[in-house]
């Protein structure tokens, strides 16, 4: 039975990959301009690309755009949507990268850290069903990691025409993900995978990593402090959810996804550990209030600065329901057990699919994340994978098996979520810096020599190169 499944699935992957390279070979019969025309006019001669902007940056030409999809890769001729993209252009003879967060788009000129070491050009996308990008009628079955990975072929082959240098796709987080993802659907499209702190749940009802990642990481006295305010926040139960109420009628906040206000309340302090880890630093821990001498106060601004009581609102919700749906259908979400909450934890983690509309069907299919994972272990070839030392979504992680080719992992010490190529030991980053360049092609001769000599092609830019900072709910990559 498993073998008859894997070959229809098989079968259906072979199906919808003929079906969107029939779709892309159609729309290349149109007439292109000639090289030597303005970029935009190039950019907008390609069928199904519209401009919404553009936006002046020093050295670059920065464009948002929308470009047509079909809401089903496998049956192109069943409905479009428009999937908002943008384009950091450097110079068509400079390769490319292909960045997506997983989520919307920033139509803030930025530029990746891979984008910033090949002083290339940069195309990112909006992952589909996030808002605009979102089908209407939205079928929530037409949201898997393979109609997406068909969207990124897409984008790339049509704009391959125009940037004809090597390519490389980067994503942090659930971009990184994402990246992966479309290297195993897609393997020929890419030169390289930069893939950043990217989970990789191949087994979503076993998750005792976590459990071991949070029984050493850091210090003792950190994580007790930690552990102390999370309880004392189910202690005070009544007082905080009565600053929480407050706080909800003063913004027009409502519970109707999650069911009640204590079920929201008690999934915010269910993140706090989880979330001090993932987004701030070991130093950071002396800022935590001591939970015995600490007031209510204290202990509910501690809560909302680092977990966020707007996160599990209807309001809050609402932007992030793609991403929820995926981790209940396909790509898992994390469980710990956190012995220390025993006895005033009612719901526990709760499922994706207490944050996701009941309107919305949804189906968790176990296969998708082993196919993954077992096809980068064996196949993987000039793909990266970076983690934070400190990050909490590192405790599931890629790996790479004997069928690897010029592949590897690192680990950024005393990093979060934020780990990357900087961030890691001397040797490494050079290591790392020179297989990105290779990839790229654009390695300097005295890099291919030797790659201690390894550097980025461009100097640090403090708008260009500033990560975009948002407050998002914890258990979320």
């Amino acid at each position: 039975m498993r073998k008859a499944l894997r070959w229809l699935l098989s079968l259906v992957v072979l199906i919808g990959t003929m079906s969107a390279a029939g779709a892309t070979a159609g729309a290349a019969t149109a007439a292109e301009p000639a090289a030597g025309t303005d970029i935009k006019d190039r950019i907008l001669a390609i069928p199904g690309m519209s401009l919404i902007e553009e936006k002046p940056y020093p050295g670059y030409r920065y464009f948002v755009l929308n470009y047509t999809q079909p809401v089903d890769h496998r049956h192109p001729d069943k409905g479009t949507f428009k999937q908002r993209i943008t384009l950091l252009h450097k110079d068509t003879n400079r390769p490319t990268v292909l960045f997506t967060s997983g989520y919307n788009v920033s139509t803030t000129p930025r530029r990746s850290e891979p984008t910033a070491i090949i002083d290339g050009n940069q195309v990112s996308l909006e992952y589909r069903f996030f808002t605009p990008s979102r089908p209407d009628p939205a079928n929530w079955s037409k949201l898997d990691i393979w109609q997406a990975a068909s969207d990124q072929h897409r984008v790339f082959k049509a704009l391959k025409k125009i940037y004809a240098k090597n390519w490389l796709t980067t994503g942090g987080s659930k971009g990184g993900m994402t990246a992966t993802y479309f290297e195993r659907f897609y393997p020929a499209d890419m030169d390289g995978v930069v893939a950043y702190v990217a989970p990789n749940d191949v087994r979503n009802k076993e998750d005792s990593a976590y459990d071991r990642f949070f029984e050493q990481v850091g210090t003792k006295e950190c994580r007790d402090k930690l552990n102390a305010v999370q309880r004392e926040a189910l202690v005070r139960r009544a007082p905080l959810e009565a600053k929480y109420q407050q706080a909800a009628a003063t913004e027009g906040y409502t519970f109707k996804t999650i069911g009640s206000l204590d079920r929201a309340y008690e999934a915010v302090v269910l993140d706090y550990v989880w979330g001090f880890w993932q987004y701030s630093l070991l130093a950071d821990c002396e800022s935590i209030p001591v939970a015995a001498t600490a007031t209510d106060q204290e202990i509910y601004d501690s809560v909302d600065a680092i977990s966020g009581f707007s996160f599990y609102t209807d309001q809050g919700l609402a932007t992030y329901t793609p991403y929820y749906y995926q981790a209940g259908t396909e790509l898992g979400s994390p469980d710990i057990k956190q012995p220390h909450l025993k006895g005033l934890s009612r719901y526990g983690y709760q499922p994706p699919r207490n944050f996701v509309p009941r309107d919305i069907p949804m189906r968790f299919k176990p296969w998708v994340m082993n196919d993954v994972d077992s096809w980068v272990r064996h196949n993987a070839r000039h793909m990266m994978f970076i983690y934070g030392e400190n990050d909490p979504w590192g405790g599931e992680r890629f790996r790479l098996g004997k069928g690897a080719r010029d592949s590897y992992v690192y680990t950024a010490p005393g990093a979060n979520h934020g780990a990357n190529v900087a961030g890691l030991v001397p040797d490494q980053k050079a290591a790392a810096t020179a297989s990105i360049l290779k990839w790229a092609g654009v390695a300097p001769a005295a890099v291919q020599e030797d790659a201690a000599k390894a550097k980025p092609l461009t100097k640090y830019d403090a708008k260009l190169d500033k990560r975009d900072i948002q407050r998002e709910p914890a258990l979320r990559p």
